[in-house]
């Protein structure tokens, strides 16, 4: 059984206990944003780059989970990139090349909906990566990483996962709703064929990049209301450790709370 096969996909959470906790969590995040950008320290320090990278199946809620997490913060104090397949120029540099200037620099936070790792899925399994390519990425990717938390950086990586049949359930949804029907594309069904090919892309990835400087948070997602609050609530417990371990005080309790 692979690491996907262990997640229990049945857990879910009533919209009111959805919109309590991730009040709680939002106000939370503020909080620590601020801390981490200098407002509530006298020397005006910074805390760590935050970097938060979103994967998972197609309508598996990345966007939703994204959108829970920037809704309650300043504008100024997230940024949220969004990368599609590479252009004809980004293809005639290295693959990690497009991505360096998204990131954030000290008491910055940066969202990813997508990232690098499209060179060790999608890329390796449409085609569009050599498997030398492809291969030799995984070493690559962990040392980028590892690069940039050796240099303060916090990375968070979240897998969404939905099972088949909610997936199914959600493109059918979508082809109905005149608001999201532009979200499903004739690739997302090509996609779907490619399930089993995905998955295997998918497990690998994640037994060969889980580390402790840049680790993967598997992510229940077959109910939204379930994987929006565990984001956020995770976020939040390690950007917590993240600010102490960096002499910061971080009250347990949110002011005003």
């Amino acid at each position: 059984m692979s690491v996907l096969d262990h997640l229990d996909l049945s857990k879910k959470i009533s919209r009111q206990e959805e919109a309590r906790r991730l009040k709680a969590a939002q106000e939370r995040l503020v909080y620590l944003r601020l801390i981490c950008g200098g407002i509530f320290d006298g020397s005006g320090r910074l805390g760590p780059p935050v970097c938060l990278v979103f994967e998972g199946w197609d309508a598996s809620g990345k966007g939703g989970a994204i959108k829970r997490v920037t809704s309650a913060l300043d504008p100024r104090h997230v940024r949220v990139a969004s990368f599609m397949a590479p252009t004809y120029d980004e293809k005639r540099h290295h693959f990690l090349t497009r991505f360096w200037a998204k990131l954030p620099g000290w008491g910055g936070m940066a969202i990813l909906d997508r990232s690098w790792y499209g060179r060790v899925l999608v890329e390796r399994v449409e085609g569009f990566a050599s498997e030398d390519e492809w291969r030799r990425a995984y070493s690559e990717i962990r040392g980028f990483e590892r690069s940039l938390s050796d240099e303060g950086m916090l990375i968070l990586k979240f897998w969404l996962q939905i099972s088949d049949d909610e997936q199914l359930k959600r493109f059918k949804a979508r082809q109905k709703d005149p608001l999201k029907k532009w979200k499903l594309t004739d690739e997302d069904w090509r996609n779907r064929e490619k399930r089993p090919a995905y998955e295997e892309a998918v497990v690998e990835m994640l037994e060969r990049t889980d580390t402790s400087f840049a680790p993967w948070i598997l992510v229940e997602a077959n109910d939204k209301r379930y994987a929006r609050v565990k984001v956020i609530e995770t976020v939040n417990a390690y950007l917590e450790r993240a600010l102490e371990a960096q002499g910061f005080e971080v009250p347990p309790e949110t002011p005003g709370s």
